[in-house]
């Protein structure tokens, strides 16, 4: 057996068979890693299980998401909206569900009709501010047209009507 020392005087004790020499990898498979229960079930205060539904959609790293969404729509409605659809669309049903509940946290009475609302003003306000604009430089083209055509006019008139005078 070898034993090893460090600073704090704890001894760490490999077994010489715990490791094959050939391949260096351990001969036990090593314990696979615990991962903390989904943000759902950290919310709910529920065991998280392996086959936990909401886990894929709410990930422990992202709690706030669940809590904005539960906020609004609660656990159980939140579950058999997913239910109803297919797997290859939920994920995007959650993003769809948190941006609707973050929007309806920010804006209780509209929610996202406001935000479409608001969006669909700002479009035709920059419709309206994009064909002034055109039209000015309509009009600033056709201004500068002219001057070309009344100083070619006048180029012209002024070559033929110019005679030498000579006595």
């Amino acid at each position: 057996m070898m034993e090893y020392t460090n600073k704090t005087r704890r001894s760490l004790r490999v077994p010489p068979h715990s490791f094959s020499s050939s391949s260096l990898k351990p001969s036990a498979p090593l314990p696979t890693a615990v991962q903390g229960p989904c943000a759902a079930c950290k919310v709910l205060r529920r065991r998280c299980i392996d086959t936990c539904f909401l886990a894929p959609y709410f990930p422990a790293t992202e709690q706030l998401k669940f809590v904005i969404a539960h906020k609004v729509f609660g656990a159980s409605n939140i579950v058999k909206a997913l239910q109803e659809l297919p797997e290859s669309k939920r994920a995007d049903a959650v993003s769809s569900m948190v941006y609707e509940a973050n929007v309806r946290i920010h804006d209780p009475v509209y929610g996202c009709a406001g935000a479409i609302s608001k969006l669909q003003k700002q479009l035709n306000d920059l419709k309206a501010e994009l064909a002034l604009t055109q039209a000015e430089l309509l009009i600033m083209q056709c201004q500068h047209q002219q001057q070309d055509d009344i100083a070619s006019f006048i180029d012209i008139n002024l070559a033929s009507d110019w005679q030498p005078h000579c006595a």
